[in-house]
Formats: structure tokens, sequence, C-alpha cells
């Protein structure tokens, strides 16, 4: 990996959530590749990662970035053709909790000492409580408990608050 490289999106998608979808100091990452065309009414859409791989393992050295975003699928009770499924994929709903443990402990693996993990979670299926439980960490700042908008940000820092669920 190039140095100039330190910003890692590990369930990069479509990218929606980026102004620049093509950052230059930034990797993209998920597990799948779809063309243009991937969904019928959106032809233009397509998943293009820089690389394949699964944020639960992640192909890096410890401490190779200064931040990491996540933007995992939200939802782990939909067909396989419901267009939530097809942009942003599904979780499984046996193992969910443990893949998002995994993927966050991996976020945090290759964070440098005190690089910022930022995490994106969309409440539709799975409420944030039981989700900031299967993170492990806590977080430093996000959308307070109170806030009924059903889509949350989580900002992490790496050896600030760690602690042991």
């Amino acid at each position: 990996m190039k140095n100039d490289k330190y910003i890692l999106d590990v369930c990069c998608g479509p990218r929606h959530m980026w102004f620049d979808k093509k950052h230059p100091n930034t990797v993209y990452l998920d597990i799948r590749d779809e063309e243009k065309g991937f969904i019928d009414i959106r032809p233009n859409k397509e998943i293009k990662p820089d690389m394949i791989a699964d944020f639960r393992s992640l192909p890096f050295p410890d401490e190779s970035f200064k931040l990491v975003v996540m933007d995992p699928p939200h939802i782990h009770s939909a067909g396989d053709l419901f267009r939530q499924t097809l942009i942003y994929g599904r979780l499984s709903k046996q193992t969910w909790f443990y893949d998002i443990r995994k993927g966050a402990a991996e976020a945090m693996r290759v964070l440098e000492p005190f690089g910022i993990f930022i995490f994106k979670w969309n409440e539709t299926q799975i409420p944030r409580d039981h989700v900031l439980k299967a993170i492990k960490f806590k977080p430093l700042f996000g959308h307070p408990v109170i806030s009924r908008v059903p889509t949350h940000w989580f900002t992490f820092m790496k050896g600030l608050y760690d602690r042991n669920n």
C-alpha cells in the first residue's frame, strides 16, 4: 500500500456518503464488485472498490491508517432482490452481532494509535444500542440516545475509551 493512502472505507458500496467518491488518499474496500446496471432502476449505479475484501478480516498490517470509516449493511431480514439488499448488502440474522464486533475490532487494529474510527448505522432492523454493545468500544461522540433520526454516526478514537464487554 502506498503511504499516501491513510483513509480506509471498509464497506464502500456505491460510496453514497462520500462527497469525493474518488478521494486520492482513500482505499475503498468492499466484499463485492458490481458493474453499472446491476440495479435496473438505477442504471449508472455501480460498486467498484479498490480491493475486494471482508471487513471482518482486513488485509492490512496493524496501525496502517489514520481514519477508518464503516457503513456496513444495516438489514438482516430482506429478500435477495430487495433494493436495499442489492445496493448495500445484508447481514446474517444469526451472526450480525459477531460480524459487527469483528469488523469494529479489525477497524481498530488497522488504526494508528489515537486514530479515528467513524461508524454509521441505521436502526431500521437492529437498534443502535444493540450495535454499540457489539462494537465493544465506547464512542467519543455521535447522535444522542434521544435522537429520533434512524441513522446514527458514532466517532471512536483508538486507545482513548477502549473497554471490555
